[in-house]
């Protein structure tokens, strides 16, 4: 796909995608796949990368950050189950294309990317694409996000080493936080899901690699 292919080829490449990649790896929720078909991926992915829009690959944006493969993000989203209404804390803007999809899905989401450039090129995107609604916000929140807010859901799309307890106290109950721990080349799709005031059940999903939040690595141990 390069940027003179034609809607038809567009749209047949977006349908490979979900019917190929996203779908056989166990995505099935309705919303998360209709989703997939509204939110125009390649609006979201870099231009000289926009050729691979629809492939199996994280795609490369500025500060060696990256947008997530399709078939991560489905399992991701589809984990998540935003409904209508709920309050949404993404923590890793990079593209704007998950907080779009979360903002499809029904969520009012809050967004929080490290690097301002990244968060206004994700700005532009998403009120292009119709998404203005989407509250944008830069600062570094690898050890938690303290705007005295607490949120349905928690999307984030970066790896930890592990997840602060901050995090987890910012759930609602019932609230649902999606996350990759660990280190290479053990690491986990995992969700935690507030059950009580003092008590958080965790879900390990599926196995995958993701790029560090910066600030969230593992701390390296030195032996003499």
């Amino acid at each position: 796909m390069n940027l003179t292919t034609s809607s038809l080829d567009i749209e047949q490449a977006r349908f490979n995608m979900i019917e190929q990649q996203v779908r056989p790896w166990d995505v099935l929720d309705v919303r998360v796949l209709d989703v997939l078909r509204l939110v125009h991926r390649e609006s979201f992915v870099r231009n000289r990368f926009v050729h691979q829009a629809f492939s199996d690959l994280m795609l490369p944006l500025e500060h060696d950050q990256v947008m997530m493969s399709p078939v991560v993000e489905g399992r991701m989203l589809q984990a998540l189950a935003v409904r209508s209404g709920e309050k949404v804390l993404e923590i890793g803007t990079g593209s704007g294309f998950i907080a779009a999809c979360l903002a499809q899905l029904g969520g009012q989401v809050t967004s929080v990317e490290l690097f301002a450039d990244l968060s206004d090129q994700a700005r532009n995107t998403l009120e292009i694409q119709g998404y203005s609604d989407v509250v944008l916000e830069t600062g570094d929140a690898s050890q938690g996000w303290n705007d005295r807010h607490t949120y349905d859901v928690i999307a984030i799309t970066g790896a930890m080493d592990y997840l602060p307890e901050s995090y987890k106290k910012k759930l609602n109950l019932g609230g649902r936080l999606f996350v990759v721990l660990g280190s290479e080349p053990n690491m986990v799709a995992t969700l935690f899901i507030r059950a009580a005031e003092d008590s958080w059940e965790e879900v390990s999903l599926f196995e995958t690699s993701l790029p560090y939040l910066l600030g969230s690595e593992p701390v390296r141990r030195f032996s003499f």
